[in-house]
């Protein structure tokens, strides 16, 4: 790190080092993205690199924290001269998974994914490699798996970080009930950070009730809503589970007539509605998970070991800010 620079610009100026040495190593001769099918449209050159690589993801397009992994994966394929295929399954397990499969049918030079369920992927990660497919998982992890590598948040640290973080501030004690919304109850994300949480909370007889309300802005908005105008006051705090449903914490609360700090909230960080909340006050904490690199660091992983270098390390890309420094972060938003 320079001086005088913080750490998410060291994070930026180091990748950029990075894809800059690895590009000038001979890779290839034109930067490429592909499409693949149903994908969004994200580049249209070719590549010289006869290596293809599939990035796939369980969320959506149009979520801000896919829209910049979206755009590392595709920086990847471009600065490697590689071929990259990215897709989105909506949180639709059989969409996934059928992309998975049409990777291993095109003989996929590596894959990397998410895992939208614990353990749902086992199988076909193991066919991938036995077939000499390299998979690396990103953002979601499931280490049962036979993954090579993982780049993303350690969700179990995760759920940990935000529970110490409300019992630091005294403000939860033994009986007191947490909201935990979540946008889809079973995946991954939400069930290893719940697990991180209950760590924490049962030791000190803090309830918690994990509620599903729904992968749209519309739908998870009135169902926040509809559950804090039912309980909020046996409420004493909230866990927003994913991005979206932390993201709704201002318009939520204000709905229901909660002032900034009614109660003390935490969550992911990833959206810039979250990150505006934080400077607001009604969300007191925001873990930042350098989406970026999510989309990035997998492609190099798996060119690495296309090329015959070792690769069997896991990355971390976890970060809490709060309003003293959600500054360094809130400027890679969109605004």
């Amino acid at each position: 790190m320079k001086p005088g620079e913080d750490a998410a610009e060291s994070s930026v100026r180091s990748a950029k080092s990075r894809r800059d040495f690895l590009a000038a190593g001979g890779v290839g001769a034109l930067g490429a993205a592909a499409i693949a099918a149903g994908a969004p449209a994200i580049a249209h050159a070719a590549s010289s690199s006869n290596q293809v690589f599939y990035w796939i993801s369980h969320g959506t397009d149009t979520d801000q924290i896919w829209v910049i992994a979206n755009n590392g994966a595709v920086a990847a394929g471009r600065d490697l001269h590689v071929t990259v295929r990215t897709s989105f399954a909506s949180n639709d397990l059989a969409r996934q998974e059928e992309t998975f499969n049409a990777a291993i049918s095109a003989n996929a030079t590596g894959i990397a994914t998410t895992s939208p369920q614990p353990k749902v992927l086992a199988k076909l990660v193991a066919k991938a490699q036995s077939l000499g497919i390299p998979v690396v998982m990103f953002n979601t992890d499931d280490p049962t798996t036979s993954r090579l590598a993982y780049v993303g948040a350690d969700l179990l640290k995760a759920g940990q970080l935000w529970a110490n973080y409300l019992v630091a501030t005294k403000r939860l004690h033994a009986g007191d009930l947490v909201f935990m919304p979540v946008e889809v109850a079973g995946a991954t994300y939400g069930v290893v950070e719940t697990q991180g949480i209950a760590s924490v909370f049962k030791p000190l007889g803090i309830k918690y009730e994990v509620v599903q309300v729904g992968q749209t802005p519309a739908a998870s908005i009135s169902n926040m809503q509809d559950y804090l105008t039912a309980h909020g006051s046996n409420v004493k705090a909230m866990i927003g589970l994913g991005d979206l449903v932390t993201a709704n914490t201002a318009q939520v609360f204000k709905a229901v007539g909660w002032q900034p700090g009614h109660v003390p909230v935490v969550g992911w960080g990833n959206e810039l509605a979250t990150a505006q909340a934080v400077q607001q006050g009604y969300v007191n904490a925001g873990l930042w998970q350098y989406p970026d690199s999510q989309g990035y660091m997998p492609i190099t992983i798996l060119k690495m070991l296309a090329d015959g270098f070792g690769a069997g390390y896991d990355i971390a890309t976890l970060q809490l800010y709060d309003k003293t420094t959600v500054g360094k972060y809130i400027k890679f938003l969109k605004h």
